[in-house]
């Protein structure tokens, strides 16, 4: 009964959704295939209907006029909007997979990206801020171990801030994905022929002629491992081999900052004065630069652009920190 509820909820819910987004897209190829997937919904809620109540969602729908469905494909999938396939780079009538491995081919080279982008902002993070740190502490005081002391509760704190955040943040994240699959599989279970039917409509909406579509759907639901992946995939917007791990983006976030954080705080443990303070700056100012360079791989910027804007940055944020921190010893003094 429960189940029952909580299914027609959802198809009620993504009907009045779907409309919203028809109204949006007023007049494209997009406005009727959403159309037709709110038909599709209220059908499969006719299915669920037991004893449950209505949803109000006339606030999102306004958020959804306002700003339109890309912007907000994050809360939609949330909300277990299908569809949101049709909002990626892809071009229209690109192949369709007929396999789970094609299915996920081109989605896979951005799992490593996206981790090692994470590194890269955590490395980047960590040397920011210590190099504040440091440099505000330096500024009030030239006590070579109170700096390093500083130093080292800045490296932790930020290390340790860092990891418990993204196992939070990711950790959040895989739970309502896996709802939102655990869902569709319920939903597949329940009645295919429509999930098909649904498919089909993605598809000739990507540019697949409608005999093709449906042809393709047929087939790929009628493979229960291909038909959730795909599901997933096309009508979620859902990659299911990439939900992430939460324990390794806690670790990776923590050593990613610490190492980082560890650049600007290395030259006060070989030794003291200005001397220290100066190797500090240096060594993290060509950190900065190669960090903004490699973020260049991600933006297709210019390496020399992003390198030198990062150590703009972080020196700008350094030289804040070390002149308050001067103004701080001053007044202390």
């Amino acid at each position: 009964m429960a189940k029952s509820g909580e299914g027609w909820l959802d198809e009620t819910r993504s009907a009045y959704l779907y409309r919203v987004m028809a109204e949006v897209e007023g007049g494209s190829p997009r406005s009727k295939l959403f159309l037709e997937l709110a038909r599709e919904a209220e059908g499969q809620a006719a299915i669920w209907a037991k004893n449950a109540g209505l949803a109000s969602v006339p606030a999102f729908a306004s958020l959804l006029r306002r700003y339109g469905p890309r912007k907000l494909r994050g809360i939609l999938a949330a909300m277990k909007v299908r569809g949101l396939s049709i909002y990626s780079h892809a071009a229209p009538g690109h192949p369709a997979p007929t396999s789970v491995e094609e299915v996920g081919k081109r989605h896979r080279s951005f799992g490593a990206g996206g981790n090692l982008r994470a590194a890269v902002f955590g490395i980047n993070d960590g040397l920011v801020s210590n190099l504040s740190l440091i440099l505000g502490v330096a500024g009030a005081s030239s006590n070579t171990g109170f700096i390093l002391l500083s130093g080292i509760a800045g490296l932790l704190a930020g290390a340790f801030s860092m990891a418990a955040g993204e196992y939070v943040s990711v950790r959040s994240q895989r739970e309502m994905y896996e709802y939102q699959i655990g869902l569709e599989q319920a939903e597949l279970d329940e009645y295919p022929d429509e999930e098909a039917e649904e498919l089909a409509l993605i598809y000739a909406a990507r540019g697949m002629s409608v005999t093709d579509a449906h042809d393709l759907a047929q087939r790929t639901i009628a493979n229960p491992e291909l038909a959730l992946d795909t599901l997933a995939r096309e009508e979620l917007g859902l990659n299911p081999e990439d939900l992430g791990s939460p324990r390794g983006a806690a670790l990776s976030s923590f050593f990613s900052f610490g190492v980082g954080a560890l650049v600007p705080l290395a030259p006060f443990m070989f030794a003291r004065g200005d001397g220290a303070l100066v190797a500090a700056v240096a060594l993290t100012g060509v950190a900065l630069f190669g960090t903004g360079a490699t973020i260049s791989l991600f933006t297709g910027r210019s390496a020399v652009r992003d390198g030198l804007r990062m150590l703009a940055i972080g020196g700008g944020a350094g030289a804040v920190t070390y002149f308050l921190g001067t103004l701080l010893g001053v007044s202390l003094a």
